[in-house]
């Protein structure tokens, strides 16, 4: 009779060491860099726009909930800003 042998995997987003730790991090700071840069370019096209009583049609707004974002080295959670729009446009 065979002897089944269950191993138990470490979950990914445990610190295995000091540069496992570090890559996570960057990865991290990396990813809300990316998506800082997105909205800021989202809002700089939008930057002219006004509605009828002159605010700015688009507007940063926050930040959304943490998402987690699968990488290389495991799951890496980040809060992306959120972008608001005041106006009935699709953005």
């Amino acid at each position: 009779m065979k002897e089944h042998i269950v191993v138990q995997f470490r979950r990914p987003e445990e610190v295995r060491d000091a540069l496992h730790g570090l890559l996570r991090k960057g990865a991290q700071g990396l990813i809300a860099q990316a998506v800082q840069v997105e909205l800021e370019e989202v809002l700089a096209g939008f930057a002219g726009q006004r509605d009828e009583f002159g605010r700015a049609t688009v507007v940063r707004n926050g930040y959304q909930p943490a998402r987690s974002i699968l990488t290389g080295i495991g799951p890496v959670s980040v809060w992306p800003a959120h972008g608001e729009e005041h106006a009935s446009m699709n953005i």
